[in-house]
């Protein structure tokens, strides 16, 4: 595990027997992702030693700069890549192959190298089904959702809960426009969920019978000071909150769920949830969540 912030140009030679995986992104200082990456490694080393031999590093790569570094690091013996910010949708014209499911949500954060290239898959849909069943211990397939942006991470959301069947799924977002956008591109995809698009807030599943679940996938929240995105007492019934902001780890929005008493949780269980699926797809092996929890827990507590 190397915590440490590396450039293209700083890339050390290591020894041939090493696996190479890294996050890029930039700015990438913030990232947890080598803590959580490493912690899971330590395990699967337990039983398979060769595991010591996989370091996963982060490494700051502006957006210019991005059609290069994939070839370089393929080069240099990449085996994994995680994408962050911006560098999810820049980097779909320089791939190999796209699995399917990150086509449909427009983006990708985890990229394998196969014998032809870099294949690109979207991890964070999967972070999140996991991090719902883990917090409501309901499955997607069982809710009413309403997401909240139309952003990239709400089309990823909206994506994984069509994907899995929810019962009815609703978005609201402050620009009317980029909620219909988002759904007109979903909907060339033949879900057969109907996709409601609110003109203001308010709970369109009343009289549905199914627990409701609320995805915050705008950005509010990653400040302290940041305003909720909702009122929630303007919405009527019990809902699960969920909000994808882990940093503070009580939001407003959160705040107010547990003022009103409804169930909530926040976005740490899906950034663990989608560094393991990562790392599963690279390794081949089932994850220890836990141990990326832990790690999670700690880095954010420093």
């Amino acid at each position: 595990m190397l915590k440490e912030t590396f450039f293209l140009d700083q890339i050390p030679d290591l020894p041939p027997k090493e696996v190479r995986l890294a996050v890029l992104g930039y700015p990438i200082k913030h990232s947890i992702s080598p803590q959580l990456h490493g912690s899971a490694l330590a395990v699967l080393a337990e039983n398979e030693p060769a595991f010591h031999n996989w370091n996963y590093r982060k490494i700051e790569v502006p957006p210019e700069d991005l059609h290069t570094a994939l070839p370089k690091l393929a080069k240099l013996g990449f085996h994994g890549l995680n994408l962050t910010i911006p560098h999810k949708v820049e980097v779909l014209p320089m791939l190999s192959s796209i699995d399917q499911q990150a086509k449909v949500m427009g983006a990708v954060n985890t990229l394998s190298w196969e014998s032809n290239g870099w294949k690109g898959y979207n991890t964070d849909g999967i972070g999140l089904s996991r991090a719902i069943k883990q917090a409501s211990d309901r499955a997607i397939s069982e809710f009413d959702i309403l997401v909240l942006g139309a952003g990239g991470a709400a089309r990823a959301a909206v994506a994984q809960c069509l994907f899995e069947k929810c019962q009815n799924l609703a978005i609201f977002n402050r620009s009317l426009d980029r909620a219909k956008e988002l759904c007109r591109a979903l909907k060339e995809n033949d879900f057969d969920q109907n996709l409601i698009v609110l003109e203001s807030f308010s709970n369109p599943f009343s009289h549905s019978g199914n627990p409701t679940l609320i995805i915050n996938a705008t950005s509010l929240g990653l400040r302290q000071d940041d305003p909720s995105p909702i009122d929630l007492s303007q919405f009527s019934g019990t809902p699960f909150v969920y909000d994808m902001v882990y940093n503070p780890p009580v939001t407003n929005l959160l705040r107010q769920a547990a003022e009103m008493e409804y169930p909530w949780a926040n976005g740490l269980g899906m950034l663990v949830g989608q560094a393991a699926r990562s790392l599963e797809i690279w390794t081949g092996r089932e994850v220890s969540t836990d141990a990326m929890s832990r790690a999670a827990e700690e880095s954010i507590g420093e």
